[in-house]
Protein backbone atom coordinates (compact mmCIF):
# COMPACT_ATOMS: atom_id res chain seq x y z
CA UNK A 1 0.00 0.00 0.00
CA UNK A 2 1.47 3.36 -1.02
CA UNK A 3 1.68 6.17 1.49
CA UNK A 4 0.70 9.71 0.70
CA UNK A 5 3.61 11.95 1.59
CA UNK A 6 1.46 14.94 2.40
CA UNK A 7 0.12 13.13 5.45
CA UNK A 8 3.50 12.39 6.99
CA UNK A 9 5.15 14.24 9.84
CA UNK A 10 8.86 14.74 10.11
CA UNK A 11 10.83 12.83 12.73
CA UNK A 12 10.98 15.98 14.83
CA UNK A 13 7.18 16.14 14.92
CA UNK A 14 6.99 19.31 12.83
CA UNK A 15 4.04 19.77 10.54
CA UNK A 16 4.81 18.76 6.96
CA UNK A 17 4.86 20.89 3.90
CA UNK A 18 6.17 24.17 2.65
CA UNK A 19 4.20 26.20 5.18
CA UNK A 20 6.70 25.06 7.82
CA UNK A 21 9.87 26.93 6.85
CA UNK A 22 12.91 24.74 7.37
CA UNK A 23 15.79 22.77 6.03
CA UNK A 24 14.08 19.79 4.40
CA UNK A 25 15.82 16.55 5.27
CA UNK A 26 13.38 13.77 6.16
CA UNK A 27 11.42 11.61 3.74
CA UNK A 28 8.15 13.07 5.04
CA UNK A 29 9.37 16.61 4.46
CA UNK A 30 10.53 15.74 0.93
CA UNK A 31 7.19 14.13 0.13
CA UNK A 32 5.29 17.16 1.39
CA UNK A 33 7.52 19.48 -0.65
CA UNK A 34 7.02 17.43 -3.82
CA UNK A 35 3.24 17.51 -3.25
CA UNK A 36 3.37 21.31 -3.26
CA UNK A 37 5.36 21.61 -6.49
CA UNK A 38 3.60 22.48 -9.74
CA UNK A 39 6.23 24.77 -11.28
CA UNK A 40 10.01 24.32 -11.10
CA UNK A 41 12.62 26.71 -12.42
CA UNK A 42 15.82 24.80 -13.23
CA UNK A 43 18.66 27.32 -12.99
CA UNK A 44 21.79 26.46 -14.90
CA UNK A 45 20.15 23.92 -17.19
CA UNK A 46 22.22 22.76 -20.14
CA UNK A 47 21.10 21.95 -23.67
CA UNK A 48 23.69 19.16 -23.76
CA UNK A 49 21.86 15.87 -23.28
CA UNK A 50 24.79 14.24 -21.45
CA UNK A 51 24.87 16.90 -18.71
CA UNK A 52 23.20 16.16 -15.36
CA UNK A 53 21.20 19.40 -15.51
CA UNK A 54 19.58 18.31 -18.78
CA UNK A 55 18.74 14.91 -17.33
CA UNK A 56 17.14 16.38 -14.22
CA UNK A 57 15.23 18.94 -16.29
CA UNK A 58 13.91 16.06 -18.38
CA UNK A 59 13.08 14.18 -15.16
CA UNK A 60 10.96 17.12 -13.90
CA UNK A 61 9.14 17.25 -17.23
CA UNK A 62 8.36 13.53 -17.10
CA UNK A 63 6.86 13.97 -13.60
CA UNK A 64 4.21 16.26 -15.07
CA UNK A 65 5.70 19.30 -13.40
CA UNK A 66 5.81 22.57 -15.34
CA UNK A 67 9.58 22.90 -15.66
CA UNK A 68 11.08 26.19 -16.82
CA UNK A 69 14.69 26.21 -18.06
CA UNK A 70 16.78 29.15 -16.83
CA UNK A 71 20.15 29.96 -18.37
CA UNK A 72 21.18 33.42 -19.64
CA UNK A 73 23.56 31.92 -22.20
CA UNK A 74 20.70 29.93 -23.78
CA UNK A 75 17.86 32.46 -23.40
CA UNK A 76 15.35 32.24 -26.24
CA UNK A 77 16.42 28.74 -27.28
CA UNK A 78 14.30 25.67 -26.53
CA UNK A 79 15.09 22.66 -24.38
CA UNK A 80 12.55 19.85 -24.62
CA UNK A 81 10.17 22.26 -26.37
CA UNK A 82 10.34 24.78 -23.51
CA UNK A 83 11.72 28.26 -24.04
CA UNK A 84 14.79 29.05 -21.94
CA UNK A 85 14.58 32.28 -19.93
CA UNK A 86 17.51 34.38 -18.84
CA UNK A 87 16.71 34.79 -15.14
CA UNK A 88 14.05 34.12 -12.52
CA UNK A 89 12.64 37.63 -12.91
CA UNK A 90 11.67 36.70 -16.49
CA UNK A 91 9.17 34.14 -15.17
CA UNK A 92 5.70 35.62 -14.73
CA UNK A 93 4.05 32.67 -12.98
CA UNK A 94 4.46 31.46 -9.42
CA UNK A 95 7.62 29.39 -8.92
CA UNK A 96 7.12 26.63 -6.37
CA UNK A 97 10.71 25.42 -6.45
CA UNK A 98 14.05 26.58 -7.82
CA UNK A 99 16.39 23.68 -8.61
CA UNK A 100 19.99 24.92 -8.86
CA UNK A 101 22.72 23.61 -11.14
CA UNK A 102 25.31 26.31 -10.54
CA UNK A 103 28.68 26.19 -8.80
CA UNK A 104 28.49 26.85 -5.07
CA UNK A 105 30.18 30.25 -5.35
CA UNK A 106 27.21 31.50 -7.41
CA UNK A 107 24.65 30.55 -4.78
CA UNK A 108 24.72 33.85 -2.77
CA UNK A 109 23.90 35.93 -5.86
CA UNK A 110 21.18 33.49 -6.90
CA UNK A 111 19.64 33.65 -3.42
CA UNK A 112 19.51 37.44 -3.63
CA UNK A 113 17.84 37.10 -7.05
CA UNK A 114 15.21 34.62 -5.91
CA UNK A 115 14.15 36.16 -2.59
CA UNK A 116 12.26 39.13 -4.13
CA UNK A 117 10.58 36.80 -6.67
CA UNK A 118 8.70 34.95 -3.93
CA UNK A 119 9.88 31.43 -4.69
CA UNK A 120 8.30 28.61 -2.66
CA UNK A 121 11.49 26.63 -1.94
CA UNK A 122 15.12 26.26 -2.98
CA UNK A 123 16.76 22.96 -3.93
CA UNK A 124 20.52 22.78 -4.46
CA UNK A 125 21.91 19.87 -6.42
CA UNK A 126 24.65 17.49 -5.36
CA UNK A 127 27.76 19.26 -4.08
CA UNK A 128 26.14 22.71 -4.34
CA UNK A 129 26.63 24.12 -0.85
CA UNK A 130 27.27 27.58 0.54
CA UNK A 131 26.66 27.98 4.30
CA UNK A 132 26.03 31.74 4.22
CA UNK A 133 23.60 31.49 1.30
CA UNK A 134 21.83 28.58 2.98
CA UNK A 135 21.45 30.58 6.18
CA UNK A 136 20.11 33.56 4.20
CA UNK A 137 17.42 31.33 2.64
CA UNK A 138 16.44 29.85 6.01
CA UNK A 139 16.38 33.23 7.74
CA UNK A 140 14.04 34.47 4.99
CA UNK A 141 11.67 31.62 5.93
CA UNK A 142 12.10 29.63 2.75
CA UNK A 143 12.24 25.81 2.75
CA UNK A 144 15.61 24.51 1.63
CA UNK A 145 16.92 21.18 0.31
CA UNK A 146 20.71 21.01 0.08
CA UNK A 147 23.11 18.70 -1.74
CA UNK A 148 20.46 16.30 -3.07
CA UNK A 149 18.99 15.37 -6.43
CA UNK A 150 15.26 14.95 -7.09
CA UNK A 151 16.00 12.40 -9.81
CA UNK A 152 17.61 10.27 -7.09
CA UNK A 153 15.21 11.09 -4.24
CA UNK A 154 11.93 10.44 -6.06
CA UNK A 155 12.86 6.91 -7.25
CA UNK A 156 14.32 6.15 -3.80
CA UNK A 157 11.07 7.18 -2.11
CA UNK A 158 8.99 5.19 -4.59
CA UNK A 159 11.17 2.12 -3.99
CA UNK A 160 10.40 2.50 -0.26
CA UNK A 161 6.69 2.32 -1.13
CA UNK A 162 5.78 6.00 -0.94
CA UNK A 163 3.42 7.53 -3.45
CA UNK A 164 5.29 10.62 -4.64
CA UNK A 165 2.77 13.18 -5.83
CA UNK A 166 3.36 16.55 -7.44
CA UNK A 167 1.18 19.64 -7.37
CA UNK A 168 -1.48 18.38 -5.01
Amino acid sequence: MALRGVELLSKSGNQPGPTHKMRIETDGELLALFASVKTVAVVGVSATKTRASYGVFEFWCKQGVHAIPVNPKLAGQKILDRVVVSCLADISETIDLVDVFRASEHLPALVEELLPVGVGALWTQLEVRHPQAEERVLSAGMPLVVDRCPAIEVPRLRKLGYEVLFGC
